[in-house]
């Protein structure tokens, strides 16, 4: 049949009347978007300006020590869901309704349900005050552990709280966005700004209220820092989904952070791609070559703050099996950028007798849930294959996971134990961050961790919770240059103590002499800081994006991920995929996703710091 003129007019018509409809729905989206997000920030702020902290005399509120135990307790909240999810940004709690031990007449279950917990949180209703039994309940708990009370209602129900001295957050309106800000301020995510405008009780008059800074991560909307959030939702949407429909990842989750709130925090796709189980902004990721900078490198700066570690040293001084090779005089600060002429990998070959696939004590080192390497692999093969390695020219640059096999072990020996154990305890724990670390499967379900790849060789399997890369899969999932699973989060909180000179919920964890160190440009050969990779001065690259200024470090990671760190413009980007799945693809480098994220995030700041460049 003939194609009439006419006929295809109407069909041009037709399609931009289509295309202009697509256009209008997703310029109304976004305008619901900045409404809504218009609407909540108004709503925190107004929150900021009536929710006050009462009783805090000793300094409980923020909360300091996230490596205890926390508990949280809801009676009569309607947005306990709301509160809850809160406090789980900062740390793990527990969360225990009481409405099944209130109906049955006793809050004595409960009581032994909290005994293991070094803090309680409850929140309530002010009605619940005028109940003897509450009282009772808080009073108990108040003898034995610590505890923070939350009360949303008539500030004349505080007058019953006279004998407790926990400290009290009180706001009289009962809503989701009170019940965020006061969450986020038991741990400082906010501020306490707000005194009492009138007397209740001789013990809370008028003017009551103590003031608190906020000391970590807020969670809120893009505009509280000038961005439209319909804007850039869009455009990282549209650039997501771009990956996931060429199939360059089945998944992602992206995350920014700025002026130390997180303003976006979305997940996207599934965890494969037959989508069965759609991706969560709690999903844990392998984090791949994201190691090197927040594992390894993070633990050498610790390390040189107690000058433990020097830059200038030479790896013989501190490995001694090193000293009567070749290896010997590398500096530790080549080793750090890649200049140090090791080569870029090392051959580990496993032969028939090298791995077993059931666990014995010959074979305990656990590569997969079929495959165990033999306990003597690391000392008969690995480190003297690593050390033996042919040199090449040291002071050329090559990227080299070599070298972070060799910091390792120069690590844990200074350290006096391993570096996952070493990393925990002076980073990962004390920050809260909840998820990050080695060998996941120890300690989350399977479901919790998004797959990598199916392994036809070692494992034969599909990876999901053991770590992609197959020499840290010979030392059993611990190396210096992968191994790492970490939530979107979890790198958040990381790397804003990283922005914010080594500080974070009121303590230090690295110097800013430290900070700013590792993270300048070191090297004369190659754009790189110790450890750190770096914004590229070659503009044509456009690396880590076009618009990132000079002083952007952070890293990537083989299996699609990401963290980028620009302190001029006080970002924070996170974005994590498995990119590798079902099997390796160069789809997401192609087509630079993670990169034009950035460069959308750039595009949406009102008042970007971007340095022009020029090319090469």
């Amino acid at each position: 049949m003939l194609y009439h003129p006419f006929r295809k007019r109407v069909a041009q018509v037709c399609l931009t009347l289509v295309l202009m409809a697509g256009a209008s729905c997703s310029t109304v989206a976004q305008k619901n978007e900045n409404k809504k997000s218009q609407t909540w920030l108004q709503q925190h702020r107004e929150a900021s300006h009536t929710t006050v902290l009462l009783n805090n005399q000793k300094g409980v509120i923020p909360l300091q020590n996230l490596e205890q135990k926390i508990a949280s307790v809801a009676l009569e909240m309607p947005h306990a869901a709301t509160f809850d999810s809160l406090l789980n940004k900062y740390s793990a709690v527990t969360a225990f309704p009481a409405a099944p031990y209130v109906q049955g007449g006793s809050f004595q279950p409960l009581l032994q349900e909290l005994a293991p917990y070094q803090t309680v949180i409850v929140q309530l209703g002010a009605s619940s005050l005028t109940d003897e039994k509450t009282l009772t309940f808080l009073k108990t708990l108040e003898n034995r552990q610590q505890l923070v009370v939350a009360v949303f209602g008539k500030g004349s129900a505080l007058a019953a709280t006279a004998s407790l001295t926990a400290p009290i957050i009180w706001s009289e309106k009962a809503s989701a966005a009170t019940a965020n800000y006061a969450a986020q301020l038991v741990f400082g995510g906010v501020p306490a700004l707000a005194t009492l405008d009138d007397t209740f009780s001789p013990k809370f008059a008028k003017g009551q209220g103590f003031k608190t800074k906020a000391i970590r991560l807020k969670y809120s909307v893009p505009e509280e820092v000038g961005i439209r959030s319909g804007d850039l939702q869009a455009s990282i949407d549209a650039l997501v989904a771009e990956a996931i429909r060429e199939q360059a990842t089945p998944g992602a989750v992206v995350l920014v952070a700025k002026e130390g709130k997180v303003i976006f925090q979305k997940a996207y796709g599934a965890h494969t791609y037959d989508r069965t189980q759609a991706t969560q902004i709690s999903d844990i990721f392998d984090v791949a070559s994201i190691t090197k900078v927040s594992a390894t490198t993070m633990a050498v700066m610790n390390l040189y703050d107690q000058q433990k570690l020097v830059l200038d040293s030479t790896y013989g001084f501190y490995v001694p099996s090193a000293r009567n090779t070749d290896k010997a005089g590398i500096l530790l600060k080549d080793l750090l950028l890649h200049q140090s002429g090791l080569p870029a990998g090392v051959h580990l070959p496993l032969g028939p007798k090298d791995v077993a696939s059931t666990f014995s004590t010959n074979y305990p080192v656990k590569a997969g849930d079929s495959a165990f390497i033999r306990k003597e692999y690391f000392q008969e093969v690995v480190w003297p294959r690593m050390l033996n390695a042919k040199m090449g020219i040291p002071g050329k640059y090559v990227y080299a996971d070599v070298g972070m096999y060799y910091l390792k072990e120069a690590v844990e020996r200074q350290a006096h134990m391993r570096i996952d154990s070493f990393v925990a305890s002076r980073f990962y724990q004390p920050l809260g961050m909840q998820t990050a670390g080695y060998l996941p499967l120890d300690r989350f379900p399977q479901s919790r961790i998004v797959p990598t790849e199916v392994d036809a060789s070692l494992r034969k399997a599909l990876l999901r919770g053991y770590v992609h890369d197959g020499g840290a899969a010979r030392l059993g999932g611990i190396s210096g240059h992968a191994g790492l699973f970490a939530t979107a989060n979890d790198l958040a909180i990381l790397f804003q103590m990283m922005l914010n000179g080594g500080t974070y919920g009121g303590k230090r964890y690295l110097q800013p002499e430290t900070v700013q160190l590792f993270t300048q440009k070191y090297s004369s050969l190659s754009r790189r800081g110790l450890g750190f990779d770096r914004w590229d001065p070659d503009s044509t690259q456009g690396y880590p994006s076009k618009l990132a200024s000079p002083a952007t470090y952070g890293h990537t990671g083989y299996t699609g991920t990401c963290v980028w760190v620009d302190p001029k413009n006080q970002l924070v980007y996170v974005f994590l995929s498995n990119r590798v799945h079902p099997k390796v693809s160069n789809k997401l480098i192609s087509l630079k996703t993670r990169q034009r994220i950035l460069d959308a995030i750039y595009t949406a700041l009102p008042d970007a710091i971007v340095t022009p460049t020029v090319g090469k």
